[in-house]
């Protein structure tokens, strides 16, 4: 049974041998950043890497193919030039996902900094409509990654996604990725069976299930409603290795794309816990 797991795999030594990189580790998808992550310089892809890429997907057969934005990009900053260079970086995310044939791409909600939740979620749902209308129809769908909570970051609710799915324009443009560890720590609880089913469940009637596109599968070093972001090798934390065996027999998250986030000299390691499961 495909079950449509990877992680997320280094651009280092090019977009086409990431996509190498994974099947060699037996996955059926993975992640990408398509620049780099800690900066703003925009990166154009030139016809060679475009190339090479798709040609990699040709050969391995890896379709389900999941891009994460920079860190930088915050659509909730109360600063006009941060919410300028937030909102050029993800057109160029889209044009170079759209370039490379790229089905998702991920991204944190943003920070409010100062202020209110309420006046974040407001300056996202403003940013993105501007997104979607210079983006210009390129292909890719934005997930929007359910986050800890820490800080001023927004998206520890499902209502905060669910406010800016409903107030946006272009509604079928955006979905969402569910974090294990940002979920738990966020005060999600999904440990055994029950909580897992509560979860979802209010996942469902505040979002619906059919907008959970990704998972990202990590284990968490604190506690459940710590409000902290701090991801642990898979049944090491305090989720702990229940959790994902129910993950990757529920049927409804069969054809969902499901990355792991573990740090690259344990990559393999938690691949193998996982495919075993």
């Amino acid at each position: 049974m495909n079950k449509l797991i990877g992680a997320h795999f280094s651009i280092a030594y090019g977009l086409g041998d990431a996509v190498g990189a994974a099947k060699k580790q037996g996955c059926d998808t993975l992640q990408i950043f398509t620049k780099n992550p800690m900066g703003w310089q925009e990166k154009s892809l030139t016809k060679d890497e475009i190339d090479n890429f798709l040609s990699a997907k040709k050969e391995t057969g890896i379709e389900e193919i999941i891009a994460h934005t920079s860190y930088l990009i915050n659509l909730a900053s109360p600063e006009k030039q941060k919410q300028y260079l937030s909102k050029t970086a993800l057109i160029q995310e889209f044009k170079r996902c759209a370039a490379l044939k790229i089905k998702y791409i991920v991204m944190h909600p943003g920070a409010y900094i100062e202020g209110s939740e309420k006046d974040g979620l407001k300056r996202i749902v403003e940013n993105l409509n501007l997104v979607f209308k210079d983006a210009d129809g390129s292909s890719p769908l934005l997930l929007l990654e359910t986050t800890a909570g820490q800080g001023t970051n927004l998206g520890y609710k499902f209502e905060h996604l669910a406010f800016i799915i409903k107030m946006i324009n272009n509604k079928n443009g955006v979905g969402v990725c569910f974090d294990t560890c940002h979920s738990f720590a966020a005060g999600y609880d999904i440990r055994d069976e029950k909580s897992f089913q509560e979860t979802m469940k209010k996942f469902d009637e505040i979002l619906g299930l059919k907008n959970l596109r990704v998972m990202h599968l990590n284990d968490s070093k604190k506690g459940l409603g710590s409000r902290i972001d701090r991801h642990q090798n898979i049944g090491k934390g305090e989720i702990g290795l229940g959790a994902f065996k129910i993950i990757m027999n529920y049927k409804r998250f069969k054809k969902v794309p499901k990355i792991l986030e573990t740090p690259p000299s344990k990559t393999q390691n938690d691949l193998k816990i996982i495919f075993n499961l």
